[in-house]
């Protein structure tokens, strides 16, 4: 307290001033006089045009945050959007996979996809079914679309399945309305073709292709594709047709394994 004292006596000239510069804006101030008005009129302009770069700032500052604050709830929306397209796609295929099945004449096992590609020389999915479920080897794999493939590992609890889309696959066609006959391979993407067709089959883009039951794995009649081009093969009697596989490989969440072959499908 002393040395406060003391600092005071020291400084009391500066004290005096700042002493007296308040009391008399605090008299200015309380004066009501036209003069002063305008005084504080001026006064109130100045400070406002000093002050508003400051606010501009802050200003922006704000909008910032609201912006950034609008971006993430735009990312949480559009996430939530897309999960529940995901869910109405998903309910609409089990919706189809149950309809299917009851009218299937076959002995059909439900199965997921748990996993792709898992050996380096084929081109592959794992399925959450197994020998434990009635799968055996071979067994063969589909869709209400499309034939998938066939188990080439047989796990209890899983399955390997090959691919229609590996370039070792191959499966015994045939093409209606003509009944032509041949054998499918993949080309690339959701293109394969049948080559051995004889040139003189009337085949036409849009005709549907199916298993033609030459093969103890896949029954007579399975969906394959629909025919997407036709081209004749140069000093041969054979022609090349391009089909379109009627099932998307590269999003496949639910199948089905055949596990008994009652009857030939009509």
């Amino acid at each position: 307290m002393r040395n406060i004292y003391l600092a005071l006596i020291r400084q009391r000239d500066h004290v005096a001033f700042f002493l007296a510069v308040l009391i008399s804006f605090s008299l200015i101030l309380s004066n009501n006089t036209q003069d002063i008005v305008i005084l504080q009129g001026k006064a109130n302009d100045i400070f406002s045009f000093l002050y508003k770069p400051v606010a501009r700032l802050r200003s922006m500052a704000v909008v910032e945050v609201e912006a950034a604050v609008l971006r993430e709830k735009n990312i949480q929306l559009k996430l939530q959007i897309e999960s529940m397209l995901n869910l109405v796609a998903e309910n609409e295929q089990l919706k189809n996979l149950l309809k299917y099945k009851r009218e299937s004449q076959l002995t059909l096992l439900p199965a997921k996809v748990i996993n792709k590609g898992l050996t380096s020389n084929l081109n592959t999915i794992t399925i959450d079914v197994g020998s434990n479920q009635g799968v055996g080897l071979y067994s063969s794999v589909l869709t209400p679309n499309s034939v998938i493939g066939k188990t080439v590992a047989v796990g209890k609890y899983s399955s390997i399945v090959q691919v229609i889309s590996d370039v070792n696959f191959r499966l015994s066609v045939q093409v209606l309305p003509s009944g032509a006959r041949g054998i499918l391979r993949w080309v690339y993407g959701d293109l394969c073709e049948i080559r051995e067709v004889q040139k003189n089959s009337e085949i036409k883009i849009g005709d549907r292709v199916l298993t033609s039951g030459f093969s103890d794995i896949y029954p007579k009649n399975l969906p394959v594709g629909i025919v997407a081009g036709i081209r004749e093969e140069r000093g041969s009697f054979q022609k090349i047709i391009t089909v379109r596989i009627a099932e998307n490989l590269g999003s496949l969440i639910n199948v089905f394994v055949i596990t008994e072959q009652k009857d030939a499908l009509e």
